[in-house]
């Protein structure tokens, strides 16, 4: 990594509070223009508009989506304002580079019964089993990024309460109930299937892998996909998220709840669900309605 490289990951991650996630984004992205602009014999410190320009058409011919070309944009202006702050850069060459549109794309949901045969299909002879019950019903009864799941510890939740504290993006904490089904999978995995999975190593997380560690998010991805084979449900893990949200709503829900409970800054976020609903509403109308 460049000087320039580990000065603007300390800026993200210490005074930006970007996760730790998004800072690596930021850091490829700055990587890529660094190898473009080389082959030019230059470098951000001294490419000027037109050659961020080529690099982002350079990057959009590598079959680029509008939402990634858009973290591409935002990325550019994070860096160069982050240079100009510093006095790297006098002028900010990435001011007239315009985020483009991004095109509306609904979120893929999960019907209940889906949820329910997705779950009801996981083998629970094995430690393994319990563990994952216990780990997707809390995903979807919380709502829970797989980040947030991966690194839930016991002094976060507050069984008795029937509570989560969960510290999401930007370290942003919130606090979510979970219930009844979460609650008695959870007991039955900390009772009969955490304390097979230990290894005598001691550690916070909740939910452990094979090797008695923290499972991860790549271990968690691994796990949804055996059992969604199993169940012939077609979803990702963030899909368990995005019926929380959508079920929510249509069960009556206010919006300001729903953002809250997710996590989101800015309630446009949030949003995006009651376009599933409207959508919903349109299907059964074209379906139902005798003069549609």
């Amino acid at each position: 990594m460049t000087d320039l490289g580990i000065r603007y990951r300390a800026h993200l991650l210490l005074v930006r509070k970007r996760s730790a996630l998004t800072a690596e984004s930021y850091l490829r992205e700055l990587e890529n223009l660094e190898g473009f602009l080389s082959k030019q014999g230059k470098s951000p410190l001294d490419a000027d508009g037109e050659d961020l320009l080529s690099f982002l058409v350079f990057r959009q011919r590598r079959g680029l989506s509008r939402t990634t070309m858009a973290r591409l944009v935002a990325s550019l202006h994070s860096l160069y304002k982050f240079m100009k702050m510093e006095g790297l850069r006098r002028d900010d060459p990435s001011q007239l580079i315009r985020t483009p549109r991004q095109e509306r794309i609904l979120p893929e949901v999960l019907q209940p019964e889906e949820v329910d045969r997705f779950l009801a299909s996981i083998d629970l002879s094995t430690p393994n089993g319990l563990r994952d019950r216990a780990l997707f019903e809390l995903i979807y009864s919380c709502g829970l990024r797989i980040s947030e799941a991966a690194s839930l510890s016991f002094d976060r939740l507050y069984m008795e309460e029937k509570l989560l504290r969960v510290l999401g993006k930007r370290k942003k904490e919130r606090i979510i109930p979970f219930g009844d089904d979460a609650y008695y999978w959870l007991g039955r995995y900390l009772k009969e299937g955490r304390p097979l999975l230990e290894k005598k190593r001691k550690t916070d997380l909740v939910f452990l892998n094979q090797e008695g560690e923290g499972i991860s998010r790549k271990g968690i991805w691994k796990r949804f996909s055996g059992i969604r084979s199993v169940a012939g449900v077609s979803a990702k893990v963030h899909t368990f998220r995005h019926s929380f949200a959508t079920h929510l709503l249509a069960g009556g829900a206010d919006l300001r709840t729903v953002q809250e409970l997710l996590g989101h800054s800015d309630i446009s976020t949030t949003q995006i669900y009651t376009h599933i609903e409207e959508d919903a509403l349109q299907s059964y109308h074209r379906e139902y309605f005798p003069r549609s």
